[in-house]
């Protein structure tokens, strides 16, 4: 058979070569085919792939066009990102997806792994927003390197807050309203209040992440988030101590109640690596978060060291995670791999259901 003697059918029934291994089934049988065409020498595909620049997704697509250039034709693929349920919220209708970081206590990090992320997912080409709602605590600035503030841009006769860039991440965070030396107490209601007016006052534009920075544990702020913003699903950061898991547990829970996928657990702090001897120091213990989610049955992102450039980086404005080499930057990009994998896994498995593919 010439690519000339090619059929739509005929393209199908290649395409049923390409398989989902998360899915079990071939991208056809799954429903990730939703349109597919030849028409002169060139097969036009499109695929619901919900994660961008997800590398398992990446790789389906290749594999895709390897099977279409195998048939002699020229590929043209496009992209749809499946709903995860029929009643998936129309606020923020330009962001793909959403994803919470949270924790069940303060000081493990919380903040550190969302700027990490949402920096990891820019430097893979996905275009990210980075929503500070740690209210209490708005540190994320800092940890950009963004001391400007946010402009104004008048979007359909409204004006509406522009949010500031660092390493290719657009910013917004109460710490950019406020002066740098002015405590922040609110009461729930006016944080509550204040975090509602964001959500529809920033002009975000296309986006295929909006990372969102939760405060610590599991109280009105988060709820209020959980409630307003169409969260495709929670990233839970904890140590590896065992007050620092049973918080975290909670906090899955929490996100179960109110029917918040949990994208997975990450360890944070998981080992210290001495500069001097290289010898590695469990300062807070170990695979406490691969147990917890052993227990709670969610996927387990991996561990991040206990280690100096983090703080730095942190200080200086400079993601760890974008400087290249070693071992800490590859943990944050094997993070934001494991993350971005997921989202596409949930949206997928919502596809394959609608479709009728089982799963």
């Amino acid at each position: 058979m010439t690519s000339t003697d090619i059929t739509d059918s005929d393209l199908r029934d290649r395409l049923r070569t390409v398989d989902d291994p998360a899915l079990g089934a071939d991208i056809v049988s799954a429903g990730l085919v939703t349109d597919s065409t030849v028409d002169d020498g060139t097969a036009s595909i499109e695929l619901a792939l919900g994660a961008p620049h997800a590398p398992e997704e990446a790789t389906i697509a290749d594999r895709v066009r390897g099977v279409v250039e195998e048939a002699g034709l020229d590929a043209r693929l496009s992209a749809t990102v499946p709903r995860l349920d029929a009643g998936e919220s129309s606020v923020l209708p330009e962001v793909k997806n959403v994803i919470a970081v949270a924790s069940g206590k303060g000081g493990v990090g919380k903040s550190t792994v969302a700027v990490n992320l949402a920096a990891g997912l820019a430097d893979r080409g996905a275009n990210v927003g980075l929503f500070d709602a740690d209210v209490y605590g708005p540190n994320v600035p800092q940890m950009l390197g963004v001391d400007e503030d946010p402009g104004v841009a008048t979007v359909d006769g409204d004006d509406r807050i522009e949010p500031p860039t660092a390493h290719g991440v657009e910013l917004m965070s109460v710490g950019l309203l406020i002066d740098e030396d002015d405590p922040v107490v609110w009461r729930g209601p006016v944080a509550q209040n204040t975090l509602t007016d964001l959500f529809g006052d920033v002009s975000w534009g296309p986006l295929d992440y909006l990372v969102v920075d939760l405060p610590p544990g599991t109280g009105d702020v988060q709820l209020t988030v959980l409630q307003h913003l169409p969260v495709t699903g929670t990233v839970v950061v904890t140590t590896p101590q065992s007050v620092a898991v049973d918080d975290t547990r909670r906090g899955v829970q929490m996100f179960g109640e109110y029917r918040t996928n949990v994208l997975g657990v990450v360890e944070n702090m998981s080992g210290f690596v001495c500069p001097s001897c290289g010898d590695t120091h469990d300062v807070f213990g170990e695979d406490g978060g691969r147990s917890l989610a052993e227990e709670v049955d969610v996927p387990y992102l991996g561990s991040l060291p206990l280690d100096p450039a983090i703080r730095t980086g942190a200080e200086d404005g400079e993601p760890v995670v974008a400087r290249g080499d070693g071992a800490t930057a590859a943990a944050f990009r094997d993070l934001t791999g494991a993350v971005a994998n997921n989202v596409g896994v949930l949206r997928r498995r919502a596809r394959q259901r609608t479709a009728g593919g089982g799963g």
